[in-house]
């Protein structure tokens, strides 16, 4: 398996959108999620939310394939001094299956635990059990469930602990 994993720019920011309303329209469909029921689902990514999540400091990564075509992207949130978001983690439904996902959830761990962060979390729809299943096999493990007014579904919390090296803080 070939591929490349890069930092994502601020010029990336219709890839990024585009690769994630890509890789989340399966799941949208799946659980009949539109813009007027979920209007902050992944499916309905704009550039504007990549915009501001960079702003936020919110770090993205871009996958390229062997043909050397984006297919994936991952983003990584510093919540706290200890924890990590994992975020907007897609793989374009073309390129499963060949260890793309698997690769981005390694590359943001490792980013996390250069960050000094013990812990990486994620959220899910919680009736997404092949989802839950395959985080399950990357070492993630439910932690708890939480109902929003916003959304139609119940979310799946999940984390893996990553006990990273604190790094010297730039003054």
């Amino acid at each position: 398996m070939t591929y490349i994993i890069r930092d994502a720019s601020p010029s990336d920011t219709g890839l990024l959108a585009g690769l994630i309303r890509g890789s989340f329209q399966d799941v949208a469909m799946r659980f009949e999620l539109t813009v007027e029921n979920s209007p902050r689902h992944p499916s309905n990514c704009t550039d504007e939310w990549i915009v501001s999540e960079m702003e936020k400091g919110v770090h993205y990564y871009v996958l390229q394939a062997a043909d050397g075509l984006p297919c994936g992207c991952a983003a990584l949130e510093h919540a706290s001094r200890k924890k990590c978001y994992l975020e907007r983690l897609g793989v374009l439904p073309a390129y499963r299956g060949r260890g793309y996902g698997t690769a981005l959830v390694e590359h943001v761990l490792r980013a996390c635990m250069q960050t000094g962060a013990d812990l990486l979390q994620i959220g899910i729809i919680s009736a997404d059990t092949t989802l839950r299943s395959w985080y399950e096999t990357l070492g993630f493990n439910e932690t708890h469930t939480a109902t929003f007014a916003h959304l139609p579904f119940e979310v799946s919390f999940m984390v893996k602990v990553v006990k990273g090296k604190r790094t010297a803080q730039r003054g």
